[in-house]
């Protein structure tokens, strides 16, 4: 009698799923082909004091076509990872100090201390961390800068004894659903409100009863499958690979007593983590610096655990290995945008879509144009190249509509910062991913639901906002 080998099905299956870069490459043919199909267009620019260009509304003509070539599909890439290469290198270096940090304990020790002072009581440990990250976020402090927290996220997760999806939620989704609503954010919000010529920061307190709500259900979401995935590891969307990246396994994750040295790192990386915040309000810090105060957290890791030169070398390095999978896929994402760009159709599809928009309702206007910069963000993932591109559009058109302005500015900050979270053109998304080793396909059908309940909640705030005439306030 034959008996069949279930792990070589496991392995048949897995075999089976498309990987990650032929999901990726397949949009890019499929980018490609619609240099052919639409045709080219564009808008005047202007550019404002601060350098960024805006389009002028009202002045879309059309322009000889620009397809995109067989050999140009290529040369996107080569150009993708060039133009993604500070995100690119910032992950890599990240991976680099997180295996160095990660080889003297301290990470899991932390943990084990955490843990055991909320024992019993891990939605807590998830609420807090969770509205702890969504502030930062709602300040536009965490956005790029919460990839360096996820594998302290996924220890948390493996200590729980849940799965690394876990992990990722906590930390990117705590982030993000405080910056998809950007409260208090300068360069999302902030800009928008220059465009559409309001106050910045005006309608503060309605903003914040958007984000409360926002944050709230995400607790709840992710708590919800936590539990599940704790009372029974077979649910987990992960399967039986409930940690997926090579070389992570559910060890023994100590006894959670800090030893003096441990102490010195976990202050090091803080202290670095802190610097960088600090420098981002102060001195407009972006991924170079981030990377920078990452090499030198590795450094004074191994200085304070006593690791030879060599030793932080071979560790770095190995960290580095582990990640570059992960790392490149950004560029291939980039190339996408890029082969869009040089076929000079991404103007052409934003008249499309101010036409479709324009014979709206007030409030069937609101909720279309939140709808629309969610779908447009899978065209132009760069906050601040689609506040640039939408804004100077839609404040002309809100006020065709009667729609007030403030809606208009909320319409494209939670349209592009909800799509964010399943964007695989984002970069900060596919690193995430990366570094967890969750397939985009997995991850989908895990964050999938929420950014459609966060979709239904930021509707039925776009009505209300339109009905009482939301203000500059």
């Amino acid at each position: 009698m034959k008996i069949k080998n279930t792990s070589d099905k496991t392995e048949h299956k897995k075999r089976r799923q498309p990987d990650a870069y032929v999901i990726l490459f397949s949009v890019l043919l499929f980018a490609a082909l619609l240099t052919y199909i639409i045709p080219a267009g564009s808008f005047q620019r202007e550019t404002t004091a601060n350098g960024v260009s805006i389009i002028v509304p009202n002045s879309f003509d059309w322009i000889e076509q620009h397809p995109t070539h067989f050999f140009d599909i290529f040369t996107a890439i080569q150009q993708g990872l060039i133009e993604s290469a500070d995100m690119i290198f910032l992950v890599i270096i990240i991976g680099g100090t997180f295996s160095v940090i990660e080889s003297t304990g301290a990470i899991d020790s932390l943990i084990m201390k955490t843990i055991e002072r909320t024992k019993n009581k891990e939605w807590l440990l998830i609420a807090i961390v969770i509205s702890l990250l969504s502030f930062l976020g709602g300040l536009g402090i965490l956005s790029i800068s919460v990839i360096a927290f996820i594998p302290i996220g996924i220890s948390l997760a493996r200590a729980m004894k849940m799965d690394a999806m876990v992990g990722v939620a906590i930390m990117y989704l705590g982030a993000y659903s405080g910056f998809a609503i950007g409260f208090m954010d300068p360069i999302r919000t902030g800009f928008a409100q220059k465009i559409a010529q309001i106050p910045i920061f005006s309608g503060l307190y309605y903003r914040l009863l958007i984000y409360f709500m926002i944050v709230f259900v995400t607790i709840l979401y992710v708590v919800w499958y936590a539990n599940r995935v704790k009372k029974d590891s077979g649910k987990s969307i992960l399967g039986d690979h409930l940690f997926p990246k090579a070389g992570e396994q559910e060890g023994d994750f100590g006894s959670g007593k800090l030893t003096i040295s441990q102490i010195g790192v976990l202050m090091v990386l803080l202290i670095g983590i802190g610097i960088y915040i600090y420098g981002t309000f102060q001195w407009k810090w972006s991924t170079n610096e981030l990377a920078a105060v990452f090499i030198m957290i590795a450094i004074g890791t191994g200085l304070i655990d006593r690791m030879g030169a060599n030793e932080i070398v071979q560790r770095f390095i190995q960290g580095c290995k582990n990640i570059f999978y992960g790392a490149a896929i950004i560029g291939l994402a980039r190339a996408i945008v890029i082969v869009m760009q040089n076929g000079l159709i991404i103007d052409t599809i934003v008249q499309g879509i101010y036409k479709v928009i324009e014979p709206f309702s007030n409030v069937a206007g609101a909720i279309a144009l939140l709808i629309v910069n969610g779908l447009f963000n899978f065209i132009v993932s760069s906050g601040t190249a689609h506040a640039a591109i939408m804004m100077p559009i839609m404040t002309p058109l809100a006020d065709l509509m009667d729609i007030p302005r403030q809606v208009v500015v909320q319409a494209y900050t939670m349209g592009d910062g909800f799509t964010n979270i399943i964007n695989p053109l984002s970069g900060t998304l596919m690193a995430i991913l990366a570094i967890s080793g969750i397939s985009w396909t997995k991850w989908l059908k895990f964050a999938g639901p929420l950014v459609l309940i966060w979709f239904a909640i930021g509707i039925i705030f776009m009505i209300i906002a339109v009905l009482m005439n939301w203000g500059p306030m």
